[in-house]
């Protein structure tokens, strides 16, 4: 049996450090986080003397670049994992993955493996959408591989001797659907006799981006007030853990109507509206969170961030939620009725197709054709 693999590749500017990963992008199953895991290609006639260090970065902007004046910084990065590469400080046993083997096989004895792992409550990769006229880099969190020489884990790195590549911590929707939302809210009136009833019921708990959310909504007038006119919108929540006030709601679709309007005392509405949040209709909105990103990659709205308990809100965090919201609007004097449902909006799982391929043909043999390696941007002297 013979495995094919997808091997993404950069080198440092001097040529003497090549980084080969499998995926840029780790999977958050809640319970644990896939490990990073790949090898490092070293030049021998350049490691004689010298050590190589890896680490894992997660970088946290929280400010834009553009107001950094004074020697002011909004940005922090946190070393999630760190270890010596080579020399290896002690023989240690290491599982191999498939792809770890194959890329020791082919590159020889100057290859290198390392693994690496994040703490369950590392934070998900969410970048905060700039306004067009925004410059730099845009608020957010982004992690990072980096490979480097140096004499210690915390020297100075120069940029010759060193590899980034950009990798992403995601999560993927559950298998299974949750309990279907539903709510019911009622408003009395001072001196005035009966209520006015809003239900609201979503379809399912659980959507994917693009799909369609139907809002079913149930008006009972018992009230002698009018409802002039009905509001739906989907909210999008961001809670930027590190500020105490860091918490703000952006409509990001939302449909208003006065079909069936007004709603006379005594009587009752029935009504579905459709919603679809996508980034197109918000495209040049600031604050709104996204996917984080990586280059030469579009990008969403951020997916909903799944916790295992609310006490794993890391400090460096962005928690993003989604909700909707439905609004009746009874005139100057009436006021207005507001119902508020939370639901779920990700990616479903991707099918894991091409991950493991039997070949019975010799040409099937050979792993590093050009075609079969995806490169990062890697500079013109490797």
């Amino acid at each position: 049996m013979v495995y094919n693999f997808k091997v993404f590749k950069k080198c440092s500017p001097n040529g003497k450090i090549t980084l080969y990963l499998g995926k840029r992008d780790f999977v958050d199953h809640i319970t644990g986080i896939e490990p990073i895991d790949g090898v490092v290609l070293l030049d021998p006639d350049y490691i004689d003397d010298r050590k190589i260090f890896g680490q894992v970065v997660c970088s946290f902007r929280y400010g834009r670049e553009e107001d950094e004046v004074m020697g002011l910084n909004f940005q922090k990065d946190l070393f999630l994992a760190s270890e010596q590469l080579y020399p290896l400080p002690e023989k240690k046993e290491q599982n191999l993955s498939k792809l770890q083997e194959r890329l020791l096989k082919k590159l020889g004895p100057n290859a290198f493996p390392f693994t690496f792992n994040l703490p369950p409550n590392a934070p998900a990769s969410v970048t905060l959408q700039p306004a067009p006229e925004d410059q730099g880099e845009p608020c957010g969190v982004q992690y990072f591989i980096k490979i480097f020489a140096g004499e210690s884990e915390v020297d100075r790195t120069h940029k010759r001797s060193t590899v980034t590549l950009g990798i992403r911590k995601i999560q993927y929707a559950p298998s299974k659907q949750g309990r279907q939302p539903c709510t019911v809210v009622r408003k009395d009136f001072m001196l005035s006799p009966g209520e006015l009833e809003l239900e609201v019921t979503l379809d399912k708990q659980l959507y994917h981006h693009g799909e369609k959310i139907a809002v079913n909504i149930c008006i009972r007038n018992n009230s002698n007030k009018m409802v002039k006119k009905i509001k739906s919108m989907v909210q999008q929540g961001v809670d930027v853990v590190l500020f105490q006030n860091g918490q703000y709601r952006t409509s990001i679709a939302s449909m208003e109507t006065q079909e069936g309007c007004p709603i006379q005392p005594g009587s009752s509405l029935q009504k579905i509206m459709y919603l679809t949040p996508t980034l197109m209709s918000n495209k040049d909105r600031r604050g709104i969170a996204l996917d984080g990103q990586l280059k030469r990659q579009d990008t969403n709205l951020a997916s909903s961030t799944l916790l295992a308990s609310p006490d794993q809100r890391d400090a460096f965090g962005i928690i993003v939620s989604y909700a909707v919201k439905v609004k009746l609007y009874l005139g100057a004097l009436g006021g207005e009725l507001t119902a508020e449902l939370p639901l779920v909006l990700m990616h479903p799982k991707p099918n894991p197709k091409g991950k493991f391929i039997h070949a019975d043909s010799q040409a099937d043999v050979e792993m590093f054709r050009q075609d079969t390696i995806d490169q990062d941007p890697i500079p013109e002297k490797c």
